[in-house]
């Protein structure tokens, strides 16, 4: 019984789409690894010091209007990196960080409570 395929036959040259797709592939694999450290890498950035939260010097913003300025004072007085107002009785993540000082706020628009977190 005859071979289906001849031993002659050559091999199907691979499609140009599938090329490109191939060499698409491997152009991004060189780029995802090209900044991975290593010798002749630029030299990364140091990290930033933690700026960790301070509620207890942010107390005197409670009672004050919520406006941008203040909460950026408030930040700022409690050496936190990031501040955020939530509402009371608002839904919110619930994973601490250190650096984040929460500002409460009723439906006055007035701070309730500073706290960490």
């Amino acid at each position: 019984m005859p071979s289906r395929l001849a031993t002659s036959q050559q091999p199907r040259p691979m499609p140009r789409v599938a090329l490109g797709a191939a060499l698409a592939g491997l152009a991004l694999l060189a780029a995802g690894c090209s900044n991975m450290g290593g010798f002749g890498g630029r030299a990364s950035q140091p990290p930033r010091p933690l700026q960790i939260c301070n509620a207890q010097a942010a107390q005197s913003f409670v009672g004050k209007s919520n406006t941008v300025a203040t909460m950026e004072a408030a930040r700022k007085k409690s050496g936190s990196y990031v501040a955020r107002v939530l509402g009371e009785n608002q839904p919110s993540t619930m994973e601490y960080n250190q650096e984040r000082l929460n500002l409460i706020v009723n439906s006055a628009g007035q701070i309730t409570a500073a706290r960490c977190g």
